[in-house]
């Protein structure tokens, strides 16, 4: 009979672990909970304990220093245990000797998980062997690389005027029901086939907005590459101040494993709230708007970690689009200015284009993308300029027409092509479009083959331009000649008469 441990009955195993027991001195602390209330734990008897530490509960919970106070610590909340009475004061708390972290992988796809990694989906435990840390050191300058891959968003209006490139930090602003969720949705749905993972955060969401960001994550099969953390607005507000960092330590997994990631924060403005409910229970000082010193160091240490490796850092890349709302179109705001500073540009909703049906509600003169040109096809580049030229154009000339005063032929001819352009710029909810047939519809514009058409002539004529082009198709970096050659005679095919 074989004597190694493999083959010990538990009897064995704990007279052998009996017998090497060595008696000595063992010093741990434990300290008692003075209060409890509203997420939060006062706790006395810690000298030893450190920030961001986790704290086990006699009763099972787990809470994290946030506090540090010469008496007494205080900690947010994590969970809580199964007793019928739950953590109340008295009871014992314990130092655990580590921070914070989650488990990453690609366990995490198809999954809805809460702050801490553990299923709300009512699936089977996610099986992870790498853990990290949720707040982590952001990227040294010496590991990063430029931007120069373009992020298909599938939007007609980023990829071309406002583009995003892999690694980049682009924010989505507006009013609360303007489509920053819709926007950011559909960005993750275009990443179809693209080989791009994807982690969606919500932050103090109500369950239903829960249910249906899910429910159209599985109906467009985008759920198959995209993991969900959730923060619902009912849940502790130390999950949803840590929503957001889990979020980003899944997708800087993958980026630390040379894959691509993207991140969406849903909403940085709900994030913003709950640190400072926070900072206000643990007698912080308050600052501007009630908000604590640090919030802006909050949301740059954050999204400081979106960036885009080098190779030598195994290449992979992380693209955050974080969304905060604005009241009244308030751009100049407290909390949307910090993330304005923070950010490599800023995609502006505009109510009032929302409310005329010109959506995506893009406000093109407010938005910008300080790298992502960096990033986009030379191709696409080309043609967006000019593209982009016309409607700037257009948005200054319309003005006049209030007037009701009598204008020249040629700035006549202005107007109605900038109308069409800005019947042709609109686009429903999950339709992504791929950069060929970018390419194609503004070739198609910029050579006036669409001049001439009303709103139901023109979406059948697009419509068919793609079709066409998806039977016989191009790359981006095919000649213009043949793009041009290969429009007209799908327009064509449809009836049209293209210009000469």
């Amino acid at each position: 009979m074989s004597t190694g441990s493999q083959s010990l009955s538990p009897l064995s195993r704990q007279a052998d672990w009996l017998a090497s027991f060595e008696f000595r001195l063992r010093l741990a602390e434990q300290g008692r909970v003075v209060s409890v209330g509203d997420g939060i734990a006062w706790i006395e008897g810690l000298p030893s304990a450190a920030m961001d530490e986790v704290l086990r509960f006699e009763d099972g919970s787990r809470g994290l220093v946030f506090h540090l106070g010469a008496e007494r610590i205080g900690a947010i909340l994590l969970s809580q245990g199964s007793g019928q009475q739950g953590l109340t004061a008295g009871t014992a708390a314990f130092l655990s000797g580590r921070h914070l972290d989650i488990g990453v992988g690609d366990g995490y796809l198809g999954r809805v998980v809460d702050p801490t990694g553990h299923p709300l989906d009512a699936g089977p435990p996610i099986p992870t062997t790498v853990r990290r840390l949720l707040e982590p050191g952001s990227p040294p300058i010496t590991a990063r690389d430029f931007v120069d891959r373009p992020l298909v968003s599938g939007s007609k209006m980023v990829d071309t005027m406002i583009p995003i490139g892999m690694g980049q930090r682009q924010l989505i602003v507006g009013d609360a029901g303007t489509g920053k969720s819709a926007l950011a949705l559909d960005a993750i749905v275009a990443q179809q086939g693209r080989d791009v993972l994807c982690v969606y955060v919500l932050i103090s969401q109500k369950r239903s907005a829960v249910v249906a960001t899910i429910d159209t994550l599985r109906r467009t099969g985008a759920l198959a590459f995209t993991c969900v953390v959730v923060a619902e607005a009912t849940a502790m507000p130390g999950l949803k101040y840590l929503a957001p960092f889990a979020g980003c330590a899944l997708a800087e997994g993958w980026m630390w494993a040379g894959r691509d990631a993207l991140v969406v924060y849903d909403d940085l403005t709900t994030h913003a709230r709950a640190y400072r409910e926070l900072s206000l229970l643990l007698r912080r000082p308050p600052g501007r708007e009630a908000y604590p010193g640090d919030i802006f160091f909050l949301h740059s240490r954050l999204l400081e970690r979106s960036t885009c490796l080098a190779a030598a850092s195994g290449g992979g890349s992380m693209t955050a689009l974080p969304l905060v709302e604005t009241e009244q179109g308030e751009i100049a705001a407290y909390i949307p200015t910090n993330l304005i500073s923070i950010t490599d540009g800023q995609i502006y909703l505009d109510p009032r284009l929302f409310a005329a049906g010109l959506l995506p509600a893009i406000d093109v003169t407010r938005s910008v993308s300080r790298i992502g040109g960096k990033a986009q096809h030379p191709a696409i580049k080309g043609e967006a300029g000019r593209m982009k030229l016309d409607y700037l154009q257009f948005q200054e000339l319309e003005i006049f027409t209030r007037f009701g005063s009598r204008l020249e032929a040629s700035v006549e001819a202005k107007i109605r092509r900038g109308r069409l352009l800005r019947e042709l710029l609109k686009q429903d909810r999950l339709a992504p479009l791929s950069p060929e047939q970018h390419m194609a519809w503004l070739v198609a514009y910029n050579e006036g083959l669409f001049d001439g058409l009303d709103s139901v002539h023109l979406a059948e004529s697009v419509a068919t331009l793609f079709t066409e082009l998806a039977r016989h198709p191009l790359t981006l970096d095919d000649p213009r000649e043949s793009w041009l050659a290969a429009v007209r005679l799908a327009l064509a095919g449809a009836g049209d008469e293209p210009a000469a």
